[in-house]
């Protein structure tokens, strides 16, 4: 079997045990990556925690925006955050993700 018709079983099969809560749950995921400034503070999260004023310092966006797109990611499950003090330290919480988003960014980057 070649690998393109390996590829087309696997999805046949996912795609016939999708309930509606599946296609949700992968709609959102593509919506999050479909923003510009999360596709942002996901990569920067690639290369480890950050605290949001990092993240917008870094990225030169607002801590109202930063912040408002971690809760989004997070209530996503996408990022994951630990307090320390009046603190609060992001992070990646889901591996399958950043691995497509770092798939995604290779295949653009691809001459």
């Amino acid at each position: 079997m070649s690998e393109e018709q390996n590829h087309a079983e696997l999805f046949n099969e996912a795609n016939q045990d999708m309930d509606e809560e599946t296609l949700f749950v992968v709609s959102q995921t593509f919506k999050a990556l479909s923003d510009p400034t999360r596709i942002r503070i996901l990569n920067l999260l690639c290369t480890g925690e950050h605290a949001v004023n990092d993240i917008a310092e870094t990225l030169n966006l607002s801590q109202s925006s930063v912040s408002h797109q971690l809760r989004f990611l997070k209530n996503l499950r996408l990022v994951k955050y630990r307090r320390a003090g009046t603190t609060f330290y992001y992070s990646e919480d889901d591996v399958h993700v950043m691995n497509l988003l770092k798939q995604a960014i290779e295949h653009a980057t691809h001459h």
